[in-house]
């Protein structure tokens, strides 16, 4: 009987190895670590509906604390140091792969940079996206910018920065340039005989608050995922971008510094300057427009100086943005045809006076301010398409922070070089973004890895 007992723990303990061995079991899948992300091998795939589904529970957690960094030229004054703690869970099938991120977020942000009513001036003006500061730095003013997240991701191994700088190896904040705007000689083209401008003593400076994102090499591409409420979210949908060369230092230390390698999927580069500053490129016109501006000039009374006013309403609307359906003929969004010098808007079936309360102004002072419930989205968001539209998203405010669900395939229709390929499975090193109510300031997270669980 003791034999038969010594038999049955030895069998036990051996089985009980042998279970916890496979590499396909839950228990090696939900360790929590702070750089991996472990996406599990599923058969059941989750509902992309800004809900946490049960079969979350079996993937393993990336805890972060992005946080927003100090470049160095004052371009995130005012938000350096904040933290977003997120978490990120994956998993993948046959043909998609599917992300979870939680992020902590003390309020919803969606209304970007809205229309309000100046009692004092008469005028209707816009608020900053980001926080302002007075000459004391204290904030003078909110910033009325979204809440994002974005995931980059080095396309077919293109960018060898990426490998150990992720998100800031296409971050170009401390190039200086040259300025050419102002000091010059113009002369004669020996060649053409045309007037040509050249540079006789360059000024040298630094490109202060200024971050703009383009690769290191004429064949680096990094793709783009980009969260945002007034382009595409509306729709189901995260804004798939990419970044690339744009033309590299040699054309932005000639153009001050602005050169953005950041475009949507579907635009390429059209055409390259021959002359000066040669090799800039031009990139085609955006077939597949997420938003544009709600902005529209009139003039006052008819007759007056041209001021700018929205160009849709929804009255008594308190909405975040205002959807592309809503503008067409007979929708809910109404066309602003006339402003007097009162500030009066007229639409088509009545006139909307923010003189009557503080609906449409801007409330508080400094820290405490805010605006009035009704003042206008300045975005009208339309549809993203093709190869723009990629990824699935929905998203959900808890009131603490955020729920973001997300897919893809495992491998999509390009063949412009603009997506990630996750078909082969292999590890792809990725940076992860949060904004807060801002429009550039962000916190980030470099030098994370997703890895597939075979």
């Amino acid at each position: 009987m003791k034999i038969f007992k010594i038999v049955m723990l030895f069998s036990f303990i051996v089985l009980f190895f042998m279970y916890c061995t496979k590499t396909d079991q839950i228990v090696s899948a939900v360790t929590k670590n702070t750089s991996d992300l472990l996406a599990i091998k599923t058969t059941s795939a989750p509902i992309i509906d800004g809900a946490v589904d049960a079969i979350w529970a079996t993937a393993s957690k990336l805890e972060l604390i992005p946080t927003v960094p100090d470049p160095g030229n004052g371009l995130f004054t005012g938000y350096i140091g904040e933290k977003y703690p997120t978490t990120l869970r994956a998993m993948y099938d046959d043909q998609y792969i599917y992300f979870l991120a939680e992020y902590a977020d003390k309020d919803q942000s969606q209304k970007v940079a809205p229309w309000y009513f100046n009692p004092s001036t008469k005028l209707w003006a816009k608020e900053g996206s980001s926080r302002t500061f007075d000459a004391n730095g204290m904030m003078s003013r909110e910033g009325y910018g979204e809440d994002k997240i974005a995931m980059l991701w080095n396309i077919d191994n293109s960018t060898p920065k990426f490998t150990t700088q992720t998100c800031y190896a296409s971050c170009h904040v401390f190039t200086p340039y040259n300025d050419y705007t102002t000091v010059g000689t113009l002369v004669k083209s020996v060649k053409t005989g045309l007037v040509d401008s050249l540079v006789t003593s360059p000024t040298y400076k630094s490109n202060a608050a200024s971050g703009n994102h383009y690769t290191n090499g004429p064949n680096e591409k990094i793709d783009m995922w980009w969260m945002q409420p007034s382009k595409g979210l509306s729709y189901g949908k995260m804004d798939d971008n990419y970044q690339d060369y744009a033309g590299g230092q040699a054309i932005t230390n000639l153009t001050g510094g602005n050169a953005n390698g950041r475009h949507v999927d579907d635009v390429v580069v059209a055409s390259t300057s021959t002359t000066w500053p040669a090799g800039k490129p031009t990139y085609s016109s955006d077939p597949t427009q997420g938003s544009f501006a709600n902005t529209q000039n009139l003039k006052l009374d008819g007759t007056g100086p041209t001021v700018a006013v929205p160009m849709y309403i929804i009255p008594g609307s308190t909405s975040n943005y205002i959807v592309m359906a809503d503008t067409v003929s007979g929708g809910i969004a109404k066309k602003v045809t006339a402003v007097s010098s009162t500030g009066i808007l007229t639409y088509n079936g009545g006139i909307l006076d923010p003189n009557t309360g503080t609906d449409y102004q801007r409330l508080g002072t400094q820290a405490n301010s805010t605006i009035g419930s009704k003042c206008i989205p300045s975005v009208i968001a339309t549809p993203l398409k093709n190869g723009r539209a990629d990824i699935d998203c929905v998203t959900t405010y808890t009131g603490t922070g955020y729920i973001v669900e997300y897919k893809r395939k495992l491998k999509t229709g390009d063949v412009l070089k603009q997506d990630i390929d996750f078909s082969s499975l292999q590890d792809q090193p990725f940076g992860f973004a949060v904004w807060d109510k801002s429009n550039y300031q962000h916190a980030i997270q470099p030098n994370l890895m997703l890895k597939f669980q075979k």
